[in-house]
Order: structure tokens, then C-alpha cells, then sequence
């Protein structure tokens, strides 16, 4: 091997390297933005929408592998082009509302881009799979340069979670052929875990009702003083006047 060989293996292995860090910086910066929702929820707010998160970047055999199948060329932009899910973020929430909840947060955030929804939530997939799936475009800043990196976001529930990774385990065992009546019991599941996810939908609001209402009686009393056993109603100009002197 002369000089230009090795030369030539050099500048290939650094381009595949830096192409392939970019995908780990994005998840980075992801990463970052959804631990600062987190500890804002945690000190402005009483709860937390997000549960916990995960993040992986696919291996270069498995992106080869999915090139050959889908019957792309092997180069770096065919790569950037044709596979969006090399670097994958999971947010798990508790409830459904909050899988909305922080897509709105995400939406607002004018440097992402979202690049495409799919909403298995709605319309989840025949095997009983749901999920809302985000492809999105994040910015990530290197020394020379900024480049756009796509990753795709999965956000669901606890319970959705638990199903897709118990599916994910079954079609390895057998290697993707699943027997008809697992598939059929694993549906079965996945129509519990919705409706487990409709129930804690439902007291989740009820907590939230009863909270409000506790928290408005706590008002109300902040508004009387106690005397002998009576009560007696705060003029409204000296609680403008205690309010302005907190302000």
C-alpha cells in the first residue's frame, strides 16, 4: 500500500467519522433541550410531563444493510437522503395529553424543523403499534461550520413503551416470524395497553379538577382573617395593597 492508498483511507475514514459524529451531537443537543424542559416543569411547575428519555445512532452495517434493502447507493449522501433514522430520541410520558403537549413545546422552538408527523396514535399500526413519530431537523454548530441534522423523535406513553419493546423482543426471538397466534395475542395486548392509557387519561383529569378546586379554596381563605371563631372578609384595597407590596 503506497502513500496515496493510505492517504486516501485516511480521508475517507475521517469524512465517515465526521458524518457519523454529527448524528451523536444532534441527540447531543436534543438531549439538552428536553433536560431544560425538564427542570423548568421541575422548579416553575408542579409535574412533569417527561418521564425519561433515550437515544441511539444506528451502526454503519445496519445503515449499509438498510441501503442494500431499499436499493440506495452506498455514499455518504445517498445516506443523508435516503435514511432519516439514523439517530433516533424516545421521550416517555406518562399520560397522553403530554405526548401532545411536548410536541407543541418542540413545535415552538423556531430553530427545529419538523420534516414530517406521523401520528400512530390516531391511526395506530395494524399490529396494535402506537406512537407519534417526529422527523426533525436540528442544528448543530461545529468550528468551521453549521450543519442541519435529521433525527427522528418517538414519543409515547409508559405503557406504549413497555408493548413496542416486548414486540421488538418476540419478532428477534423468532426471528421475524412471528406465529400467527402470538400475533394475534400481541394485539390483544396492545388494545389493553390503550385502553390502560385512556383510564390514567381520565384520572389524570379528575386529579386535575380536584387539585384546582382545592388550590381555589386556598385562595379564598388567604382572603378572610379568624377572630373569636368568625370570619371576616380582607378589605380588596388592603389585598391590592399586600399584593403590590410582594410585587
Amino acid at each position: 500500500m503506497n502513500g496515496l492508498q493510505i492517504e486516501q483511507i485516511k480521508s475517507i475514514r475521517n469524512e465517515l467519522t465526521r458524518f457519523m459524529m454529527m448524528y451523536k451531537f444532534a441527540l447531543d443537543a436534543m438531549e439538552t433541550r428536553v433536560e431544560i424542559l425538564k427542570e423548568e416543569f421541575h422548579l416553575l411547575h408542579d409535574y412533569n410531563p417527561i418521564e425519561h428519555t433515550k437515544s441511539r445512532v444506528k451502526s454503519p452495517e445496519s445503515i449499509i444493510k438498510k441501503l442494500y434493502r431499499k436499493g440506495f447507493d452506498i455514499s455518504l449522501p445517498s445516506i443523508k437522503e435516503n435514511i432519516k433514522d439514523i439517530a433516533g430520541f424516545r421521550i416517555t410520558c406518562s399520560f397522553i395529553s403530554d405526548i401532545y403537549r411536548i410536541h407543541d413545546m418542540l413545535k415552538s422552538q423556531h430553530d427545529l424543523i419538523i420534516l414530517e408527523t406521523k401520528d400512530y396514535i390516531q391511526e395506530p399500526k395494524p399490529n396494535g403499534y402506537q406512537s407519534l413519530h417526529l422527523l426533525v431537523e436540528v442544528p448543530v454548530f461545529m468550528s468551521d461550520r453549521q450543519e442541519r441534522v435529521c433525527i427522528e423523535i418517538q414519543i409515547r406513553t409508559i405503557a406504549m413503551d413497555f408493548w413496542a419493546s416486548l414486540e421488538h423482543k418476540i419478532y428477534y426471538k423468532y426471528n421475524e416470524s412471528v406465529p400467527p397466534s402470538l400475533l394475534a395475542e400481541l394485539k390483544e395486548a396492545a388494545d389493553s395497553a390503550a385502553k390502560l392509557d385512556l383510564k390514567m387519561e381520565q384520572l389524570h383529569k379528575e386529579v386535575e379538577v380536584i387539585k384546582e378546586a382545592h388550590e381555589g379554596l386556598q385562595e379564598n381563605e388567604l382572603k378572610q382573617i379568624i377572630i373569636n371563631k368568625q370570619q371576616f372578609q380582607l378589605p380588596a384595597a388592603l389585598l391590592e395593597l399586600l399584593t403590590d407590596g410582594k410585587g
